[in-house]
């Protein structure tokens, strides 16, 4: 199951506005085995999510480190959600403490492309003893307009025999995204996340689809101290095509600037298409 922890993470990848996800699962881990409790409160305005993680394989297997256990919750607020006026303004804070395998962590990221290498890293990093994770989360819907951001820190306490040391590394991304066919994002009240599009207009029944525009600027710093990881910052433009509510064609061309002390840097630009059924 997912860990209630990031916006753009719980948002199913059919419906995200990008091709890849804004914060790196190596930053905080998407799905893990475990036991989680949530729950509503005044009319969906907030929402609590809690709950106890063990790490697991792609396959939902424990590994094998015994102690590989973390306690993720969240909690959010629908500020304004004026239906008529298809306005909404969501606030959310998650924290996460964990115990990571075998006493040891890495961070490595990639461009905003599934299939590219990890040119960041903060290296194997040994004597870890606990791992603290906080994300503030925002997004902002007013008719066809969408605004969504992310900050997220998170800090390594390394504990060594002669040797103790706190490490800091953070992830943050701004997108904006606009429907030039007039829809509406909806939001999914069930994980505080946004959900399905429903075009105005299907295609191929006498309509165009849905078109939607979107930008979207990250930026990853994995140095800390002696650990010298890199920093990466990306810029993604987006372009949508839906079908229907459950076909679209992606098209997202990504630019990414690239700095690390030890191994230089450079840019990279990617071009990526998709098309996509979900049932």
């Amino acid at each position: 199951m997912k860990e209630p922890l990031r916006f753009d993470a719980l948002t199913s990848s059919k419906y995200i506005t990008f091709m890849e996800r804004a914060i790196p699962a190596d930053l905080a881990n998407e799905r893990n085995n475990g036991i989680l409790l949530m729950n509503d409160f005044f009319d969906n305005k907030l929402s609590i999510q809690t709950g106890v993680f063990r790490n697991a394989d792609g396959f939902g297997n424990d590994k094998e480190a015994a102690r590989d256990v973390a306690w993720t919750s969240r909690i959010t607020t629908l500020a304004i959600n004026n239906t008529e006026k298809e306005q909404l303004l969501h606030f959310g804070f998650s924290y996460s403490y964990r115990k990571p395998d075998k006493d040891e962590y890495t961070i490595s990221v990639r461009p905003k492309s599934h299939l590219a290498n990890k040119y960041i890293s903060t290296g194997n990093i040994e004597g870890v003893e606990t791992v603290n994770i906080i994300n503030f989360e925002t997004a902002f819907t007013s008719g066809p307009f969408t605004f969504q951001g992310e900050y997220l820190g998170s800090s390594v306490k390394q504990d060594l025999t002669d040797f103790s040391e706190t490490y800091n590394f953070s992830n943050y991304y701004g997108q904006v995204s606009y429907f030039l066919t007039g829809e509406h994002r909806p939001y999914k009240n069930s994980y505080a996340t946004f959900g399905r599009l429903k075009p105005k207009k299907i295609f191929m029944n006498g309509g165009s689809g849905a078109w939607e525009l979107a930008l979207r600027y990250t930026h990853t710093n994995l140095n800390s101290k002696s650990i010298n990881g890199g920093e990466q910052g990306d810029i993604t433009f987006g372009t949508n095509w839906y079908l229907n509510s459950a076909t679209r064609i992606m098209f997202n061309y990504v630019w990414t600037d690239i700095k690390h002390e030890d191994l230089g840097g450079g840019n990279l630009n990617i071009l990526e298409v998709r098309f996509q059924i979900d049932f």
